[in-house]
C-alpha cells in the first residue's frame, strides 16, 4: 500500500520542487505501462519509442505548472494521448505491426503447473488471437481498453485523459470487450 509520501501526485510535486529522485520513481513506476499503451496504439516500435520520449519530455517541460487536479496517471496519459493524436494528424497510419513479434511477454503467458503442455499450446494460440483482435479494434476502443487494463485508469480518468465523456468511454469499453469476446468465440 502506498503512503501519501509515495503517492504519484506527491512525487510529482516533489519533482516540481527539484527532487530528481522523485522523478526517477515516477518514471520507473509508469514507463512500462506507458510504453505498452503507445506501442499498442501506434503499432510501430520506433514511433512508440519517439512518442514515449516526447511524452516524458512534455511532462518535464510542464512540471512547473503541474497542479493536482486528477490522478498523476490521468495527467500523464493525457499528455501521451495528445502526442498520439498529434502523430496521427501528422502522418498516414500504416499497417499494424504484429504484437506477438514486438511483445513476446504477452504470448508467453504461463499456464499453471497443473495444466498439461497441450493446454499450454492452446493458451499460447489464444493469447496470439487476443493480440491480433486487439490490434484490429478501432483506435478509440483500443485506447479506452488499454488505458483501463494497462494503466489501471478509472472511467472518469480515461474520460479526462482522452477528453471525452464518461458514457463515451463506457460505450467504447463495452464495444471493445464485445468484439474481443466475439473474436475469441464467446458470447457478446
Amino acid at each position: 500500500m502506498r503512503t501519501d509520501d509515495d503517492a504519484d501526485e506527491t512525487l510529482m510535486l516533489r519533482y516540481q520542487h527539484g527532487d530528481a529522485g522523485a522523478f526517477a520513481r515516477l518514471y520507473e513506476r509508469h514507463k512500462g505501462p506507458l510504453y505498452r499503451y503507445l506501442l499498442r496504439q501506434c503499432g510501430q516500435p520506433t514511433v512508440a519509442e519517439e512518442l514515449f520520449q516526447d511524452s516524458w519530455l512534455k511532462l518535464i517541460a510542464a512540471r512547473a505548472s503541474y497542479t493536482v487536479q486528477a490522478r498523476f496517471a490521468t495527467w500523464l496519459y493525457r499528455i501521451a494521448h495528445n502526442r498520439l493524436v498529434d502523430h496521427y494528424r501528422a502522418s498516414a497510419r500504416g499497417l499494424p505491426v504484429s504484437y506477438a513479434d514486438d511483445c513476446p511477454e504477452w504470448t508467453d503467458i504461463p499456464a499453471p503447473d497443473a495444466v498439461q503442455p497441450e493446454n499450454q499450446e492452446e493458451r499460447r494460440r489464444q493469447s496470439e488471437r487476443l493480440l491480433a483482435l486487439l490490434a484490429e479494434l478501432p483506435e478509440a476502443q483500443r485506447e479506452a481498453l488499454l488505458l483501463k487494463e494497462e494503466a489501471g485508469l478509472s472511467l472518469e480518468a480515461i474520460a479526462q485523459a482522452t477528453g471525452t465523456g464518461r458514457e463515451t468511454v463506457k460505450s467504447r469499453l463495452r464495444y471493445a470487450l464485445a468484439r474481443l469476446r466475439q473474436g475469441l468465440g464467446g458470447t457478446s
